[in-house]
């Protein structure tokens, strides 16, 4: 192998293993039990939106990052929804950890 291609290997196996660490600081099992409060609105798999007229995202499969990210964002005031605001300040950043690990292990629908 050339060094450039030793180069390349060396920074592609980095990278994969960056951002799987990143992923794995989450406890699922944890953020399986704490999403029992979203799923009224987020419509987890197995159960119904509380309010189908009213369009909520789907966070099943989403982003680990994003879900942190908004969830901070709405503990912080940065996002100005006063539900999310609420739930949010309730949660500490570990918790938000969780329930980001455990979202972005299922499947959406």
């Amino acid at each position: 192998m050339t060094r450039l291609q030793l180069f390349g290997l060396a920074a592609a196996t980095a990278v994969l293993l960056c951002s799987t660490a990143a992923q794995a600081t989450g406890d699922k099992a944890n953020g399986r039990t704490l999403v029992y409060t979203c799923n009224g609105c987020h419509g987890v798999p197995g159960t119904n939106n509380a309010y189908p007229q009213y369009p909520v995202p789907k966070i099943a499969g989403q982003n680990a990052q994003y879900i942190i990210s908004a969830l901070h964002g709405y503990k912080s005031g940065d996002r100005t929804h006063p539900t999310m605001v609420a739930q949010a300040q309730s949660l500490s950043d570990q918790e938000i950890e969780d329930i980001a690990a455990y979202l972005s292990s299922i499947a959406s629908k």
